[in-house]
């Protein structure tokens, strides 16, 4: 990328800054609490109405439920699909929108104090989803020419392991496929990670003799 084009992304960025700020605070505002899951749909459509206001083509998916107890409730589960651009090579933006339960209705009541927006799910992850949104905006508003796609996918129950989000749409092959990388705005403290591309877990058998430390050299260490 240019410094050139760089500029002009962030510009445009700052130039949006209200619209980010709003959007962020109307997200905050709906008490996504998981469980149960009561207001997903609300926000759901507030997400759909965002990504269609910038032009982006998005659709809702409505995720079946599994019928256990990970369901973390009886409310219907929803994700929100969107894109931007044409080809193969493929950045995916992906993040949430539910919350820990809080207890305390007070909190979905969005305030900016010190130049900072306080309220649940501001930072884990709500924010978040608002720079993402809007940093497609800004490449759009920027007319910049990609070589690829970027696909957002906003999802629900990541605080209860996403059976009826990530790993559904995964399953349902509606996420993943032609990425080159995947982005998610979680919070870090402000540090960028990077990450693996999945993991793997594994169990393995080791054998010792235990001993106690006064006869430590009876023993055979494990380890």
């Amino acid at each position: 990328m240019s410094e050139t084009t760089r500029r002009r992304i962030l510009d445009a960025v700052r130039a949006d800054e209200r619209g980010i700020v709003e959007f962020a605070r109307e997200l905050v505002a709906v008490p996504t609490e998981n469980p149960p899951g009561a207001y997903y749909e609300r926000c759901a459509e507030l997400v759909a109405n965002e990504l269609s206001g910038i032009g982006l083509d998005s659709w809702v998916v409505e995720i079946p439920g599994t019928g256990s107890d990970l369901d973390s409730g009886p409310y219907p589960r929803f994700a929100v699909l969107a894109r931007s651009g044409d080809g193969e090579p493929t950045l995916h933006f992906h993040g949430h929108y539910d919350v820990v339960p809080s207890g305390n209705r007070e909190l979905f009541d969005p305030r900016i104090r010190d130049g900072n927006l306080h309220g649940r799910g501001s930072s884990d992850m709500k924010s978040g989803l608002a720079a993402m949104i809007h940093a497609v905006k800004a490449l759009r508003a920027c007319e910049i020419d990609l070589d690829g796609t970027v696909k957002l996918a906003i999802v629900p129950d990541e605080e209860t392991g996403g059976v009826r989000g990530s790993r559904y749409l995964a399953g349902a092959g509606l996420i993943g496929g032609n990425g080159i990388a995947m982005l998610t705005a979680e919070p870090t403290s402000g540090a960028i990670w990077n990450a693996s591309r999945g993991a793997i877990s594994l169990m393995i058998t080791v054998k010792g003799i235990p001993m106690h430390v006064g006869l430590q050299h009876d023993g055979v260490n494990a380890f």
